[in-house]
């Protein structure tokens, strides 16, 4: 069997919670922390390793390694920090040039590559703009290359970062690299109110946090009583009206009506229940039912009585473990 060939690549990040990219380290040695000046697909820049050295099968690369020109010299981290200075000045002087042009755009970041080579402007806007006298204008202004580039709402809060509800540093701004999918539908699964403003971050989209519990909610709702089912509880008969998966309780309405809360370990099922999720019993498929005898919620065996699945004869005992 032919083994996949391997590559060495160093993991370098161009921003403090940005996307990590890998190159070729063209057999050089690295240290995390140290920062390196690569070649990238938009010119020479400067960049942090945050993966020293690692073996990447060469079909789990999406594209061609650049390579990393060298180690960083102090005079180019000096002129790096002296660039990156002047950045909140750049991001001054560039809303003036938006507001005298009165285009619809919200300026987020001004941000220099590590020779100054380059400013790039990060902003928001409801609708495409047309920026192209603007960027002429601060062409002349700064006297280097401009680039403007419209960001979305989370890539702003990113940006700028901040404080969420819950009262911690944005997920997004402190190590969260790439946005995941997150839907609706997690919120409902969970149980949370649909309310725009509980479920929505600074940034005005779903919270991401809202995916980190969603598959343990799946699996655990799988292992309780599904609503519309019926128990038997110590106060009586009742049907499961919901689910409450931190508690691992079902709420029951009685026959009565009143409303009583279980815990789902301790569930008894239906009279004569075999069934995995503590249901009726009905252990045959098409015929044959069990006869007397319980089915304990962790174990219990039916007692006498068919279990056949084809109907006609009856097994003698049978018994099933509930998880």
């Amino acid at each position: 069997m032919q083994t996949e060939k391997t590559v060495a690549v160093v993991g370098i990040r161009f921003r403090p919670t940005g996307r990590i990219y890998y190159f070729d380290p063209v057999e050089q040695v690295f240290s995390n922390g140290q920062y390196v000046i690569v070649e990238t697909v938009r010119g020479v820049e400067a960049g942090r390793v945050v993966i020293a050295s690692k073996k990447l099968a060469e079909g789990d690369l999406s594209d061609p390694l650049k390579p990393i020109l060298h180690l960083a010299t102090e005079d180019e981290l000096r002129m790096m920090l002296s660039f990156k200075s002047k950045e909140k000045e750049a991001l001054v002087r560039c809303h003036e040039r938006v507001m005298y042009h009165k285009l619809p755009m919200k300026l987020v970041e001004a941000e220099y590559t590590f020779d100054g080579s380059r400013l790039t402007f990060y902003f928001t806007a409801d609708e495409r703009v047309d920026f192209r006298i603007l960027v002429r204008d601060l062409a002349s202004t700064f006297r280097t290359r401009i680039e403007l580039r419209q960001i979305g709402a989370r890539d702003q809060a990113k940006l700028q970062g901040g404080v969420g509800p819950c009262g911690k540093t944005l997920c997004c701004s402190s190590w969260i690299t790439d946005f995941g999918i997150v839907s609706i539908k997690m919120a409902k699964e969970q149980g949370l109110p649909l309310n725009p403003s509980k479920i929505s971050g600074v940034c005005g989209r779903l919270m991401c946090c809202l995916s980190y519990e969603n598959d343990n909610y799946i699996q655990a709702k799988q292992q309780m009583p599904q609503i519309g089912t019926f128990l038997d509880t110590p106060s009586g008969r009742g049907k499961v009206v919901s689910i409450n998966v931190p508690q691992n309780s079902v709420e029951v309405m009685l026959e009565s009506g009143v409303t009583i809360h279980t815990p789902v370990e301790s569930q008894p099922v239906k009279a004569g229940g075999c069934s995995a999720k503590g249901g009726s019993c009905g252990c045959s498929a098409k015929g044959g039912g069990c006869g007397s005898g319980g089915c304990g919620s962790k174990g219990g065996g039916c007692g006498s009585g068919g279990c056949s699945t084809k109907g006609g004869g009856g097994c003698g005992s049978c018994s099933l473990n509930r998880k």
